[in-house]
């Protein structure tokens, strides 16, 4: 099974759709939030629709999970199709237990803990836009980074191969491999 991985879209549709590209294919996405808005700290990002994307996100072809990001708000839920204020999102899927949260307020061993304490092979955050894929203990702590507003990297966005048992962090424009690991 493949799943699509993204974060902090930020009201960007152009983001959405070019991540879609890379998604072709998967069962699923996930969304660790900041889905529509783009936050009062930060830049109105290429692209910027939110009515649009809220569109595109109720009209996919998969069924897409979303968690709440600190810029989501009610207001988010009544142009979408879909719940978006849960705080956490948790799942086994052909074995594999994945834990999706925002990840505001949370250090690397507060992650870590939370994997640990929920038994998460894999554990999807954003929040902090920057790719991430390490091992912390059993947990695969996963951040796609962001394909709107990437501050310290190029746009990117995730997939998660349950066959091949890996998580990749692929460029937005190209595609191109940006980090891989196994789990």
């Amino acid at each position: 099974m493949k799943i699509g991985v993204i974060s902090d879209t930020h009201g960007s549709l152009d983001a959405w759709n070019k991540a879609m590209e890379h998604f072709a294919g998967c069962q699923l996405i996930l969304h660790a939030g900041d889905v529509l808005y783009h936050g009062p700290r930060n830049p109105l990002p290429q692209g910027y629709d939110p009515k649009e994307l809220a569109a595109s996100i109720n009209n996919s072809p998969v069924p897409v999970f979303v968690v709440r990001g600190n810029c989501d708000a009610e207001v988010e839920e009544v142009m979408l199709d879909i719940p978006i204020l849960s705080p956490y999102f948790y799942c086994s899927l052909e074995g594999l237990k994945i834990l999706m949260l925002h990840g505001t307020n949370y250090t690397e061993e507060k992650l870590s803990e939370l994997g640990k304490r929920y038994k998460a092979d894999l554990l999807v955050f954003g929040h902090i836009h920057t790719p991430t894929a390490k091992l912390s203990e059993n947990t695969v702590l996963f951040n796609p980074g962001s394909p709107s507003l990437s501050f310290h990297t190029e746009p990117t966005v995730g997939i998660i191969d349950t066959d091949e048992k890996k998580a990749k962090i692929i460029t937005l424009d190209k595609g191109e491999l940006y980090k891989e690991i196994s789990f």
